[in-house]
């Protein structure tokens, strides 16, 4: 494994430890996805490096971690950022508050492809509060955007 992966990988882990790291009951809503986040990132940013294959074993980690049903997380990351990779020079071309609401729409796409698969699979039903994260995630975007750069170039990860 080259130093770029490991680099990259390392902040897909840091994405999982506070995707998991517990937070109060009236907040915990509101918590954005950092793992799909950081994978729409790195795709944009090195979309010959980080594809669906990264999402997809992302989402297994994700599924196991969380106990949600096996390849929920899998099937939807893979679908955000399949649509993330293939417009990845589109949506580098627009400033970073376009990008945030573009980001903002990916994220609300997996929330309710989340939702749809789990009202198959577990029988829950729709509430509006699903979309929080969405609009919370659209918010953080510049600033993980940045973030990662800062980081990206820092390292020279290619």
């Amino acid at each position: 494994m080259n130093r770029s992966y490991a680099l990259v990988a390392l902040s897909l882990f840091v994405a999982l430890i506070m995707a998991l790291m517990p937070l109060p009951f009236s907040i915990e809503p509101f918590r954005p996805d950092w793992v799909l986040l950081v994978l729409m990132y790195w795709s944009i940013a090195l979309p010959h490096r980080v594809n669906i294959g990264w999402a997809w074993c992302t989402g297994l980690i994700m599924d196991l971690a969380t106990g949600s049903p096996l390849g929920v997380n899998s099937l939807t990351y893979s679908i955000c950022l399949y649509i993330t990779t293939s417009n990845f020079q589109k949506i580098r071309n627009f400033s970073i508050w376009q990008q945030a609401v573009l980001i903002g729409l990916f994220l609300a796409l997996y929330h309710l492809l989340q939702f749809w698969l789990n009202h198959f699979l577990l029988d829950i039903y729709f509430n509006p509060r699903y979309l929080w994260p969405a609009l919370i995630g659209m918010l953080c975007w510049p600033w993980i955007f940045l973030l990662l750069r800062k980081y990206r170039r820092h390292f020279r990860i290619r």
